[in-house]
C-alpha cells in the first residue's frame, strides 16, 4: 500500500451512547455476521463495530463484506487480503499470487468493478484508536511492536507497515511479547487460533470463520464477552435471511 495515500491511524472517541464490537477476520463469511449481530441485539444507531481487517478472500461473500464498509457502524483496518487486492489493481503484484491466497472470486468480478472496490478499500486506516486512557483499545491486522504512544505518531518505517499487514512473531512465539510494553488493548487477527488469545497486549480474535470447524469470532470491547458461530449454523439458523442494521 502506498503509505501517502491512505490516513494511517484513525481515532476515534469512546462511544457513550452504545456498546463497541470487535470482529474477527471476516474473509467473506457475512451470513456469520449477521448471525452474530442478532445474537447481541446489536443496535446501528447506538453500537459500534470494529473490525481487524481480512474483509475479502476464501468465503463465498466477499462482495458483500466489502458492501460493509457503507454502513455508517462499521469501521474497518486495512488486512493483508485488501492490500492484495490493491496490490493486483495498481500492478504491484500477479493475479495469480493473489488467486493462491483466496482472491479467485474477483475472477467473475469486471476490472472496472475492481478498481472501484481498490479505490474504496485505500481510504481505509492501517490503525484504529478508540477511546483513551484506561478506556482506550486499539485495532489492528496483524501485530506491532512499540507504545501507544509510537502508534499514535502514524510514523512507520517499512518494516512496521509489513509488521501491521504480515507479522506473525508475536503469534508464533518468534517476539517476546515485553516488546508491547505501554500499548493498550489491542485487537488483531491474521493468524487463525483455535480460540481467542491474549499474547501480551494484543488479544488475536481470527478464529477461522471461512475454514472446516472454524467461527467467527465477536467481542465485545474492553470485556471477557464474546460470540463465535461457524458459517454453516448460522445459515442453518436462517442468517442469510436476517437484514443488517
Amino acid at each position: 500500500m502506498d503509505p501517502v495515500s491512505v490516513p494511517l491511524v484513525q481515532h476515534f472517541p469512546v462511544n457513550t451512547q452504545g456498546r463497541d464490537f470487535v470482529v474477527g477476520d471476516l474473509h467473506g463469511c457475512v451470513d456469520a455476521l449477521r448471525y452474530l449481530l442478532r445474537t447481541v441485539s446489536f443496535d446501528g444507531t447506538r453500537d459500534r463495530l470494529f473490525s481487524v481487517g481480512d474483509l475479502v478472500d476464501r468465503g463465498t461473500q466477499s462482495v458483500e463484506a466489502i458492501g460493509l464498509l457503507d454502513k455508517p457502524w462499521f469501521h474497518a483496518v486495512l488486512g493483508n487480503h485488501e492490500d492484495s487486492l490493491c496490490a493486483v489493481v495498481e500492478g504491484r503484484l500477479k493475479r495469480h499470487w493473489w488467486y493462491s491466497i483466496g482472491g479467485a472470486w474477483s475472477s467473475a468480478v469486471p476490472e472496472r468493478q475492481l478498481q472501484l472496490y481498490a479505490q474504496r478499500l485505500q481510504r481505509i486506516p492501517l490503525v484504529i484508536v478508540v477511546g483513551s486512557g484506561g478506556s482506550r483499545f486499539n485495532v489492528l491486522h496483524a501485530e506491532f511492536f512499540g507504545d501507544d504512544r509510537e502508534l499514535d505518531s502514524g510514523k512507520f518505517s517499512e518494516e512496521v507497515l509489513h509488521r501491521l499487514l504480515w507479522g506473525r512473531d508475536l503469534a508464533t512465539g518468534a517476539a517476546a511479547p515485553a516488546r508491547q510494553s505501554g500499548l493498550s488493548t489491542t485487537y488483531c487477527g491474521h493468524t487463525p487460533m483455535r480460540e481467542i488469545r491474549h499474547i501480551g497486549a494484543q488479544v488475536f480474535i481470527d478464529t477461522g470463520a471461512f475454514a472446516p470447524g472454524g467461527k467467527l469470532t465477536l467481542i465485545e470491547a474492553l470485556t471477557a464477552r464474546h460470540w463465535q458461530v461457524s458459517v454453516e449454523m448460522a445459515r442453518e439458523q436462517g442468517a442469510a435471511s436476517i437484514v443488517l442494521p
